[in-house]
Formats: C-alpha cells, structure tokens, sequence
C-alpha cells in the first residue's frame, strides 16, 4: 500500500468501459514521513469517498486494476481507503 494527498480531480473526456461513475482524483504520492514524493498522479477512487485534502492509500499496477469491478479495467493506481488517523498509537 502506497499512501497519498488528494489535490484535485480529473474530468475524463472519454471513459472507459468499466469505469462509468468512477471518480479520478489527483494525488501527491508521500513518503513514510507524510513528505511529498515524485510528481502528482491520477488514481480511479474505488471508495468513491475520498475528496481533496483527504489522505488515502493507494495501489498501482495490477492489484490497482483488481481493485475496482469487474476487475481489469485499465487504470495504473486505485484508492483503496481513506486514512482516517495516521502517528503513533
């Protein structure tokens, strides 16, 4: 699991068969200290909860193509969750 900010959404012209309704949200990929890491990416919301501003964990490749139903359909990351608190317990 990947974990990231949501900065923003996407507006696909055209969409794919199997992702009618699923959200594309921007994010800020961040490293284990919550820093920013790399460049932003775009990620389908398997939650379709998460909104900017929200921390979320990620996959990519192709358990982010599993994650979604039906499965396969072509997206290179997927939110899997939303982070609701992150530190020590």
């Amino acid at each position: 699991m990947l974990l990231g900010r949501v900065i923003g959404t996407v507006v696909p012209c055209v969409v794919c068969e199997g992702l009618e309704g699923v959200p594309m949200l921007m994010l800020q990929p961040l490293d284990k200290a919550g820093a920013p890491r790399g460049g932003t990416i775009v990620a389908a919301d398997s939650t379709r909860m998460a909104g900017p501003g929200e921390l979320v964990y990620y996959e990519g490749g192709r358990e982010a193509a599993l994650a979604l139903d039906p499965w396969f359909v072509p997206v290179d990351h997927t939110i899997i969750g939303i982070v609701d608190t992150w530190g020590q317990v």
